[in-house]
């Protein structure tokens, strides 16, 4: 990628170690980490869940980065793919593994001393009550 914002690749005997984004465009490189702070602050937006959840574990000028990195490769997808721009949505993150996320929020409140018990949610009945009396 011309702007420089693929992640460095440092490996050694299996093992992924961190290392500085590759030299690119200064100027395009610029832009898009300029482009990816407000990306990162727009209400219900995928790249904002994204930031955020980067940012706590990396701090904010590596998640904007990688937001920055996320803004031409949506761009060249779309393209490629000759489709409309669609926001994969907040929600998205969660929804991609349920366990995993309900495990990560019964064990912080765990920590925050409450006890708790998961257990699925049962169907919803039918909203429409008169086709299910005629049925």
């Amino acid at each position: 990628m011309l702007s420089g914002l693929c992640s460095g690749s440092h490996k050694s005997t299996g093992e992924r170690r961190n290392a500085t984004a590759r030299k690119g465009n200064v100027h395009l490189r610029t832009i898009l980490v300029g482009a990816a702070i407000p990306a990162a602050r727009t209400k219900g937006s995928y790249l904002k869940d994204k930031y955020y959840r980067l940012k706590a574990r990396r701090g904010a000028k590596r998640a904007a980065v990688a937001i920055a990195h996320k803004i031409p490769v949506a761009a060249y997808q779309t393209l490629t793919r000759r489709v409309d721009y669609r926001d994969l949505g907040e929600a998205y993150l969660d929804q991609i593994n349920h366990t995993r996320t309900a495990a990560n929020l019964k064990r912080r409140l765990e920590r925050l001393g409450y006890v708790v018990s998961i257990s699925p949610k049962p169907p919803a009945p039918d909203k429409d009550p008169i086709a299910a009396a005629a049925a």
